[in-house]
């Protein structure tokens, strides 16, 4: 395909273990302790790369589904539209993250997906992955607690947005990617917003300027340091306060 780079890693364990570092995969092999038959099969179907420019649409609503993708590198953005004609984003991904999986149950993708900035995905033809599922059980039963806490994840965010203050919602946003970039080894408290303030309003259902308004607030009683998208977590705990709720909203 003239869209994949780089050349198939090496198959061995250690080659693989290396490659996977960055990739959703991994959570599927590594811990499990499949032998070099089993991991030399699983990698020669994750082992393709592609590479998606910024605000390139990786797959659209109701295109077909055939493969999942797991996020090497980079960020991405999935939305749907709305009755209206407007979008409405569902959610943000990161590195280590799969993409895809909402087209599991219908055969066609529910939502777009659009590159935040220049990423890299594995593709994982989802018809070789049922294959191997049909042989490695444990593969399959790792797959399903994936698909599990990602449902679970989503359920629990759109709940509690849906109860929450503004300034509890923005909060919470912020204290979402804090723990998942720590998952990730990378800082908890200092990154860059990857998405624009725009972006972050609408999924959270505020106005770009409510958006901007909480950020300054937040800047100015000591929460947060925030330089264009170059954000610093100032105070944690009160950022989880507010969250939840148990605080004075700033």
């Amino acid at each position: 395909m003239s869209n994949l780079a780089s050349s198939p890693i090496p198959l061995t364990v250690q080659a693989l273990q290396a490659g996977c570092a960055a990739c959703s995969m991994h959570q599927l092999c590594l811990p499990m302790g499949l032998d070099d038959s089993d991991m030399q099969r699983l990698d020669q179907i994750i082992g393709r790369r592609r590479k998606i420019k910024r605000d390139q649409s990786l797959y659209r609503v109701n295109s077909p589904f055939t493969t999942l993708y797991a996020i090497r590198l980079g960020h991405f953005k999935t939305f749907q539209i709305n009755s209206n004609g407007s979008q409405q984003i569902t959610g943000f991904q990161m590195a280590g993250e799969l993409l895809g999986m909402d087209a599991i149950g219908t055969g066609q993708h529910q939502c777009e997906a659009i590159a935040l900035e220049d990423s890299e995905v594995c593709e994982i033809p989802f018809a070789q992955l049922e294959e191997l599922f049909q042989d490695m059980p444990q593969l399959l039963r790792q797959f399903h607690r994936i698909m599990s806490k990602e449902i679970s994840r989503e359920q629990g965010v759109m709940l509690s947005l849906n109860s929450m203050s503004a300034q509890q919602k923005l909060a919470a946003f912020l204290i979402n990617l804090s723990s998942r970039y720590a998952a990730r080894g990378y800082s908890a408290s200092r990154f860059q917003l990857r998405m624009t303030r725009e972006e972050i309003g609408n999924y959270l259902g505020l106005a770009i300027e409510s958006v901007s308004r909480l950020l300054t607030s937040f800047k100015k009683t000591g929460l947060i340091d925030v330089q264009h998208r170059e954000l610093e977590l100032l105070d944690m705990p009160a950022l989880r306060s507010i969250a939840l709720g148990t605080a004075p909203c700033a």
